[in-house]
């Protein structure tokens, strides 16, 4: 196998960087099929990329940090576009926002401190990044066709699945530190 193989799953990640922009300004300018069809091409890559990187042990540790940066960039800018357009109440950005901002911050505490690698999502996360997906697709759906439903309820259960998540981020981290510092003392 070619060593140049390995970086497909980070030209993945990039072009799902790269995505961003187009799925953000179809949104804002009311072409809501182009901005739904990038989006779910962006999703696709998304998994594409760590089944590769996964599959064919084409993990690198540039594709560790592009990865999440990637799904970080489109739904969080979903989430942002979506509150600017008043799409979704203040609490759902909020509560995203500070998951965000913890984990980043945890991360980093973790990677200085402890010279720890970047760390791995848990199945939690994982699950979390899943159900944000899903429910920018939902919201997606329903500007595109107006749909009226269990409108509300999706934004308290994606509330409720990033607390949980990042609750169990912080006790897993809390866990690491403790071993850590019992390890240095």
């Amino acid at each position: 196998m070619k060593d140049y193989l390995i970086f497909i799953p980070n030209l993945i990640s990039i072009t799902r960087i790269i995505l961003v922009y187009p799925i953000l300004i179809n949104f804002y300018n009311g072409h809501f099929f182009w901005s739904l069809s990038f989006f779910i091409l962006a999703s696709f890559s998304d998994a594409l990329d760590g089944y590769l990187a996964r599959t064919f042990n084409w993990q690198t540790e540039l594709g560790k940090i592009l990865d999440p940066i990637a799904d970080k960039f489109l739904l969080i800018g979903m989430v942002l576009i979506f509150w600017l357009e008043q799409i979704i109440p203040d609490y759902v950005i909020l509560i995203l926002i500070l998951r965000e901002l913890i984990i980043l911050l945890g991360a980093s505490f973790h990677m200085t401190v402890y010279h720890l690698n970047t760390p791995q999502p848990n199945l939690l996360g994982k699950l979390f990044t899943l159900l944000l997906i899903i429910y920018v697709l939902i919201e997606l759906v329903n500007v595109m066709f107006e749909i009226i439903g269990i409108h509300q309820l999706h934004h308290i259960v994606i509330s409720i699945a990033c607390l949980i998540s990042l609750f169990s981020y912080t006790i897993n981290w809390i866990k690491l530190t403790y071993k850590l510092h019992n390890k240095n003392v």
